[in-house]
């Protein structure tokens, strides 16, 4: 993209709302058309305000532009996804309202994937998180990109889960591409433009404001096929998320609970209207669409090579009580302990040695996961 078409695009989304920015771009081609075309152009295709601030070149716009060049040449695999481009994901283009400028930083091919989003609540049962990294790394290891919202709680275990699984991860901001929210996830988000991608629709600068959650929730279900809840309230984003991926003609999972438990009552909900009940990951695999298979996103070089060149366990290896102990899950060294029924102090040491033999990653967030080749 060319400076002059990054300010037409920067100047136009700057001016009209995205029902409005699509119009005119129906009608004229292109935001430099767009733009020219004046008040007898734009016809009813946006609103007097609209018509008045595209007149008027923002006050903004020259920082604007500047913040986005300085973002975009901050990184190697940084770019900018428009809705003509060839590479645009046809599940999210056949949604109701295709974001028109995405911008990515990190393995952009994944978007070629086939993808399942993993939602949930950010104050997630200690059942729930772990179901959560169950699901998600079985996802990402059957192939498929695992989607979620960088939030705490189940969007965080998900993208740590599958982030070093051959299908990876994807997490949509609801902030702009330079910003983190929550802090608390800033080392994952750098892993994540490292091994996975972040993608927003947010310019840059944009920092954490409430309406752009649910916004970006639609883009999250837009790019799935299948939308998994595995805990949430009755009022809550994840819910929205399932709305959104239901309304797009997605499949909508559950993760069914405790029937006392606040943090089950949305998926019971989603249960009683429809929803597959999900109670292992053949559950999830069997109701995905059959059409083609998981395919696994080219190899980046640039990429971390932590995972891709971890030599398989052998039998005597995979014997190791920690590695049984372990899984196929995303698990702390608290979950850990509580599984084995080793203290802490001895797990670190062991767990010192397994990394050193190749047999398991140390995670962002204090995580441990066995390493497997793709």
């Amino acid at each position: 993209m060319s400076p002059e078409d990054l300010r037409d695009w920067l100047r136009l989304l700057s001016c009209v709302s995205r029902g409005a920015a699509r119009r005119l771009l129906a009608r004229h081609g292109d935001p430099g058309a767009a733009l020219a075309a004046g008040r007898a152009g734009w016809g009813p295709a946006v609103s007097a305000e609209e018509a008045e601030r595209l007149r008027s070149q923002p006050t903004e716009l020259d920082r604007l532009v500047g913040r986005t060049q300085e973002w975009l040449s901050g990184g190697e695999r940084r770019s900018i996804l428009l809705l003509g481009d060839a590479d645009y994901p046809a599940p999210l283009l056949h949604t109701a309202d295709p974001p028109l400028m995405l911008y990515l930083d990190g393995r952009r091919e994944l978007l070629g994937q086939r993808c399942v989003a993993v939602v949930g609540s950010r104050r997630p049962s200690l059942q729930g998180d772990e179901n959560a990294r169950h699901f998600a790394a079985g996802l990402g290891e059957a192939g498929f990109c695992v989607v979620s919202g960088l939030a705490q709680g189940i969007d965080g275990a998900a993208h740590e889960a599958a982030l070093y699984t051959r299908g990876g991860t994807i997490a949509v901001l609801g902030t702009g591409p330079d910003q983190v929210y929550p802090l608390g996830h800033a080392e994952l988000s750098r892993h994540i433009a490292r091994r996975g991608l972040l993608v927003s629709e947010y310019f840059v600068g944009t920092p954490p404001m409430a309406p752009n959650f649910p916004q970006r929730n639609r883009i999250i279900a837009g790019l799935s096929e299948g939308c998994l809840v595995v805990e949430a309230a009755l009022k809550s984003g994840s819910l929205i998320t399932a709305r959104q991926a239901s309304e797009a003609g997605r499949e909508v999972f559950a993760v069914p609970g405790p029937i006392h438990s606040p943090q089950s009552k949305g998926c019971h909900h989603l249960l009683k209207q429809g929803a597959c009940l999900v109670q292992d990951l053949d559950d999830l695999l069997a109701e995905l669409p059959a059409h083609g298979s998981p395919r696994q996103a080219a190899v980046d070089p640039a990429s971390e090579p932590e995972a891709e060149a971890a030599p398989e366990p052998s039998p005597a290896q995979d014997e190791h009580p920690l590695l049984r102990a372990i899984g196929r899950d995303t698990v702390s060294l608290e979950q850990l302990s509580q599984r084995s029924g080793w203290p802490q102090d001895e797990l670190n040491a062991t767990l010192l040695d397994l990394e050193l033999d190749g047999l398991v990653a140390r995670l962002p967030g204090a995580l441990f996961q066995r390493r497997r080749r793709a």
